[in-house]
């Protein structure tokens, strides 16, 4: 009973300092670099999830980005945008790299004045909401799954 009981409190360490690195890996929002346009390394250490990017893109309470984007990929969701581009064929005008720095901090990229938000910049403007100052609108993961969907959007 000891052995299994020591056995036990072993293996939960060691899925407590596995989890204690993958956050750690995780790069704070005001530790991103962007250089030339891009964002080299991925937010996490890893890389993203394309279908759980894809839901990202289309939820109205996350990214939000259908409200200003239109995509040919997800023709069954309803009133896409037309203030930004169409994200048909992004992955063949832009490398992940460039699209990781696009969603971090489109206005470092374009320009201050674009209406796209920085999804994963704590440098949001005035007049934020109290209880979001200091908060990202999408972890580093979601961004990094973003950005995995907006890759596989070729022509």
């Amino acid at each position: 009973m000891v052995i299994k009981a020591r056995t036990w409190l072993v293996a939960a360490a060691a899925v407590m300092a596995s989890t204690a690195v993958a956050y750690s890996s995780e790069m704070a929002p005001q530790d991103v670099k962007i250089e030339d346009n891009m964002v080299s390394a991925s937010l996490t250490g890893g890389a993203g999830d394309a279908a759980e990017g894809r839901k990202i893109f289309a939820n109205r309470k996350l990214g939000n980005c259908l409200a200003c984007h239109a995509v040919s990929d997800q023709s069954e969701q309803l009133f896409h945008g037309d203030v930004g581009p169409s994200l048909d064929g992004v992955a063949d005008r832009w490398s992940p790299e460039e699209l990781r720095a696009i969603v971090v901090n489109s206005k470092a990229v374009f320009t201050k004045d674009t209406i796209m938000p920085g999804f994963y910049s704590l440098d949001v403007g005035v007049h934020v909401r109290k209880d979001l100052v200091g908060k990202t609108i999408l972890t580093a993961q979601q961004v990094e799954d973003v950005v995995a969907y907006l890759a596989t959007l070729k022509e």
